[in-house]
């Protein structure tokens, strides 16, 4: 008797666990269908008009939010070998604040490419305004991987100012005199 409740248990886990299994495998297809393989056609459009947002050609801007655009992005960039990468992306988020994301070194990294400045880290509102001479600042995060503006061309700016700060080997000393250049 205790056998076959033993039985019955094991038989009745095991079916938890295919239905636990098969909803994550749906999940997954789904998640791969409905948003991973639509987002690279949103990313191929951005790469194709990366001059038209900077001419440098290092600033996407994704006409849809929330997309998953990494994988994409590295590995379009390694078909067509394309120099300089990519530093930053720029999408409006679900509130209609813009990010400006600073492009990892890797896919999985923390490391980014071009983080935003030392000297905004950890700081918002007002106050980043103040500091990076650029109006609507919402927050820079404190790694610099990402940061939040209030219009698209206050977060364009912000990545602008990176690009030139990083092109001129600017250190955070020099960032005032920059700002007012």
């Amino acid at each position: 008797m205790l056998k076959l409740l033993v039985s019955f248990l094991a038989q009745a886990r095991f079916e938890e666990a295919i239905k636990l299994t098969g909803s994550e495998l749906v999940s997954k297809i789904d998640f791969y269908k409905n948003a991973w393989l639509p987002a690279r056609t949103l990313v191929e459009q951005a790469i194709h008009n990366r001059h038209q947002v900077d001419p440098s050609g290092e600033i996407v801007r994704f006409t849809v939010g929330g997309c998953p655009w990494q994988d994409h992005v590295f590995q379009i960039e390694r078909e067509r070998q394309l120099e300089p990468n990519i530093k930053f992306a720029i999408y409006e988020d679900d509130n209609g604040q813009w990010r400006v994301q600073a492009v990892p070194v890797s896919q999985g990294s923390f490391a980014s490419r071009l983080p935003l400045p030392e000297a905004w880290r950890g700081l918002n509102t007002d106050v980043l305004s103040g500091i990076s001479g650029i109006p609507g600042c919402v927050f820079c995060h404190h790694s610099g991987f990402i940061g939040g503006n209030s219009s698209y061309e206050g977060a364009l700016q912000m990545a602008r100012f990176t690009l030139q700060m990083a092109a001129a080997s600017i250190t955070p000393a020099d960032h005032q005199e920059v700002k007012n250049l």
